[in-house]
């Protein structure tokens, strides 16, 4: 399959390198002759042109390519006569990057079978990660089964390590544990937790997700 990925600014260039380096066929296309040659040697070819002519884009052996990957930037009026201009062509699969909803909108209307909102999506994903990481993480051991490494959360503090509470309120066990940054695995039932300790447990997906909710 022939990807061509128009517009080489950080998220064309990314784009456009991932791509090849994954082993795909990447035609990359962008005005400017410096952006070309920096992502020349990563792909297949890298053209210099105005990707809203549909004859210079056609003249450039884009027509044969299956899927088009617009990622020009605030130029809202480039990236729309590009979106047309590839249609035009008969490109099957047409993705393009919109700044704003409306511009996005516009993009859907004229043909695009995907829109993506870098900037946005790149907000929603680091807000996610602070709110949701910084006291509590997971990590996959099985399909069905899952760590968890946390602050020790308030309704905790307290508690024995060897405490029924882990098992009969959430179904998780707990298997270590960071006290005044010692780490600890053997416990003992005068083993008590404290606030600011780092608890590690061990659940099925299902509990340690539930888990997440209340910590």
């Amino acid at each position: 399959m022939t990807y061509v990925v128009i517009g080489l600014g950080k998220f064309g260039y990314h784009v456009a390198k991932g791509l090849a380096q994954q082993g795909e066929a990447v035609i990359a296309i962008d005005h400017s002759e410096e952006k070309v040659k920096d992502i020349s040697e990563f792909v297949q070819d890298a053209i210099v042109l105005d990707s809203s002519d549909p004859k210079a884009l056609l003249e450039a052996g884009i027509a044969d390519a299956e899927v088009a990957i617009v990622s020009i930037g605030e130029n809202l009026e480039a990236s729309i006569l590009t979106v047309m201009a590839l249609k035009e062509l008969g490109i099957e699969t047409v993705i393009a990057k919109a700044i704003t909803q409306v511009h996005g909108q516009i993009l859907s209307k004229l043909g695009a079978a995907k829109v993506i909102y870098p900037e946005m999506e790149s907000a929603k994903k680091l807000v996610k990660k602070i709110v949701k990481n910084i006291h509590y993480e997971t990590i996959d051991l099985s399909i069905t089964m899952k760590l968890a490494k946390m602050t020790v959360p308030s309704f905790w503090v307290g508690t024995s390590i060897l405490s029924a509470l882990f098992k009969d309120e959430f179904e998780v066990k707990p298997i270590a544990y960071k006290h005044q940054g010692e780490w600890h695995t053997s416990f003992e039932n005068d083993d008590i937790l404290e606030a600011g300790d780092i608890l590690v447990v061990l659940g099925n997906s299902n509990n340690i997700e539930a888990l997440s909710k209340k910590v």
